[in-house]
C-alpha cells in the first residue's frame, strides 16, 4: 500500500498573532510553527495504516523552505519519504495550492505507480479553507470524504466514519480514495531519538512549482480587537454576601 499524506506549516498555537502593515500577510518573524494539528493526526493515521497493511509512506507539503522542519519531524515518527513544495511569499490560496498538489503527485505516480489513500487535514489551522483536500480529489478523479474520524482499510475498499451529534455516519468508497480526517482520530506518537537521528539524514525531494494565477484574492486582513475584562473586588468575608448576591440576582442566576 502506498500512502501520501499532506501537511501545512502552521504558526504554533498559543502565539501572539500580528499582521504586516498592509494588511495581506501574517508577520512570522517572531513566530515559531508546527504542523497543522488535524494534519498531525493525519500523518499518525498513514503511519498506522502501514504498520497494519505494509507499504510506504510519503510527506508533502507546499510552504517555504522552513517548511522543511515539519517534514523532518513526520519522517522522525516513521514517514518513509519526504516531499517539499518549494513557494516564496504569502500563503498560495487554495485554488493555486491544490493545483500544484495535484500535478506533483501526478508526476510521482507515474515514476512509482498509483498512491492507494491520499490523507489531509480536515482544515488547516490558520485559514482553515476546507478546500485544497476536495480540490485535489477533484483534480485527480478520485473519491474523497471528509471530516473523518475513522479508518479502516480491506481487500475491496475503504469504509471511513464521520462523527454526528446524532452517532457515526460510514461511507465506503474504493481505492485509489483521498479522505480528510479529524483531529481525534487518533492519538499522534512523540518522536523517539533515534527518529529523530534518521530524519536529520533522510533526504527531502524539492520541486519548485508555478504558482498559478487567478483564483481567489485577500484583500485584507484584520486583527478582532483585544478582548479585555474587569475585576471587581465586592468586599472581604462576610461582608461581601448581601453584594454577592446582589449579583446573582443582577445576572438572573436566584
Amino acid at each position: 500500500m502506498r500512502i501520501l499524506v499532506c501537511v501545512k506549516r502552521v504558526p504554533a498555537p498559543g502565539a501572539r498573532i500580528t499582521l504586516t502593515d498592509d494588511g495581506q500577510s501574517i508577520d512570522v518573524r517572531h513566530l515559531s510553527f508546527t504542523t497543522s494539528p488535524h494534519e498531525e493526526c493525519a500523518v499518525e493515521e498513514a503511519i498506522r495504516l502501514k504498520e497494519r497493511h505494509e507499504g510506504t509512506t510519503t510527506v508533502l507539503t507546499l510552504g517555504p523552505p522552513e517548511a522543511e522542519e515539519q517534514l523532518r519531524y513526520a519522517l522522525s515518527l516513521g514517514i518513509d519519504e519526504a516531499v517539499l513544495l518549494e513557494s516564496d511569499g504569502p500563503d498560495w490560496d487554495p485554488q493555486a495550492t491544490a493545483t500544484a498538489i495535484a500535478e506533483v503527485i501526478s508526476g510521482l505516480e507515474a515514476q512509482a505507480g498509483p498512491f492507494d489513500l491520499i490523507l489531509f487535514g480536515n482544515e488547516s489551522a490558520d485559514s482553515g479553507g476546507y478546500q485544497v483536500g476536495i480540490r485535489v480529489a477533484h483534480s485527480l478523479g478520485r473519491p474523497v470524504v471528509s471530516g473523518i474520524k475513522g479508518i479502516e482499510i480491506d481487500e475491496t475498499g475503504l469504509t471511513a466514519s464521520r462523527q454526528t451529534p446524532e452517532g457515526f455516519e460510514r461511507y465506503r468508497i474504493s481505492l485509489p480514495a483521498v479522505v480528510a480526517v479529524r483531529e481525534g482520530i487518533n492519538l499522534p506518537r512523540y518522536p523517539t531519538l533515534p527518529g529523530r537521528l534518521r530524519s536529520r539524514k533522510a533526504e527531502v525531494t524539492r520541486y519548485t512549482p508555478v504558482r498559478q494565477t487567478g483564483g481567489l484574492v485577500t484583500t485584507l486582513l484584520v486583527s478582532p480587537p483585544d478582548q479585555k475584562s474587569q475585576t471587581t473586588l465586592l468586599g472581604n468575608g462576610a461582608q461581601s454576601a448581601p453584594k454577592v448576591v446582589d449579583l446573582l440576582e443582577e445576572l438572573q442566576l436566584l
